[in-house]
């Protein structure tokens, strides 16, 4: 198993230790660029698909909240990608 599907498959099982940078590696995997909106507020756009993901970057500490996990994690499955 390759290191982004072990990857995948951590931030599917919520942890809650994941990170803002492996957030990232995994949007980007699925074709997600981040674009920066205002503030800590941060947009994930993929061109393909036409789709936008947004949240707001995790602070003081990189670490994701667990509703910003489900809320990917449901995005992404709507567009069949987990």
């Amino acid at each position: 198993m390759s290191s982004i599907n072990k990857l995948i498959e951590r931030f599917v099982s919520r942890p809650n230790n994941f990170s803002y940078q492996e957030l990232l590696k995994v949007l980007n995997y699925f074709g997600y660029a981040e674009l920066q909106a205002s503030g800590s507020r941060v947009r994930f756009y993929n061109k393909e698909i036409d789709h936008s993901i947004k949240l707001h970057k995790p602070h003081p500490q990189p670490i994701l909240k667990r509703y910003q996990i489900d809320l990917i994690i449901e995005e992404l499955s709507k567009w069949k990608f987990l």
